[in-house]
């Protein structure tokens, strides 16, 4: 199974145009043959949380909102990540998969969250998990990742490829990617499978390198740290 990750450089707080952009990636990686690709964190707003926070309109309503309806019709599965309508006062800060037929497969919300994200966002309690193509995946968003025990859930439930949506930025951004990631790769014996900012991000500006690791910690596949692209990597049904 051919798996995508992608990078890009949202518009701040723009829903329509990080739909549009993420759904040309989505066409991209189709079109080199991906079944799925996975995207950064807060793909569809940017990471904008004063913005998000002012504007409960940028939160996604739930799993069928028509914004994402261009992104769901591009033919291939995915993986988007942005903030989405709970039944509390605060959005969950979530990743939502659709199959290439843009069927709602399941929806992740990111447990383990970051610094000023603990005040603009609900976290989640449950892992993330689904089967597509003969493989098990497991999901993580950013901060997660920094986590062993979440990667050791998904390999002992049988997952073989676990998928980050995130956001690293230049300085300090750039060894925690390179480190962490391959990392999580090794000691758990799992495909992973980054998506990243490049560009301005909110108060960071996103390293890009969008990549894919072996179970061994192999680097496979990376992009470059400049411009929106798509990487795409194999790997081998259960």
């Amino acid at each position: 199974m051919k798996i995508a990750a992608a990078q890009l450089t949202c518009v701040p707080a723009d829903v329509t145009a990080n739909c549009a952009g993420a759904a040309a990636l989505a066409d991209r990686a189709r079109e080199r043959g991906a079944e799925l690709v996975v995207f950064p964190e807060l793909t569809l707003t940017g990471y904008e949380l004063e913005a998000l926070a002012a504007d409960p309109g940028l939160w996604l309503a739930d799993a069928e909102d028509p914004r994402l309806d261009g992104l769901r019709s591009t033919g291939i599965a995915v993986a988007v990540n942005a903030a989405l309508r709970t039944d509390g006062p605060l959005p969950a800060l979530a990743t939502l998969v659709y199959d290439a037929d843009g069927a709602h497969v399941t929806t992740y919300a990111k447990q383990h969250l970051y610094q000023h994200e603990q005040g603009a966002f609900a976290a989640g309690t449950a892992d993330g998990r689904f089967e597509l193509g003969g493989v098990r995946f497991s999901l993580g968003v950013c901060f997660d990742n920094h986590f062993p025990d979440l990667a050791g859930r998904a390999a002992a439930d049988g997952c073989t490829v676990h998928l980050a949506s995130s956001l690293y930025g230049t300085g300090d951004g750039i060894a925690e990617r390179a480190t962490v990631y391959p990392g999580i790769a090794k000691e758990h014996g799992l495909y992973v499978v980054l998506a990243n900012h490049v560009g301005p991000a909110g108060p960071w500006t996103g390293c890009g390198g969008a990549a894919v690791w072996s179970p061994d910690g192999t680097l496979l596949a990376e992009a470059a740290a400049n411009g929106p692209a798509v990487i795409t990597t194999d790997v081998p049904a259960a």
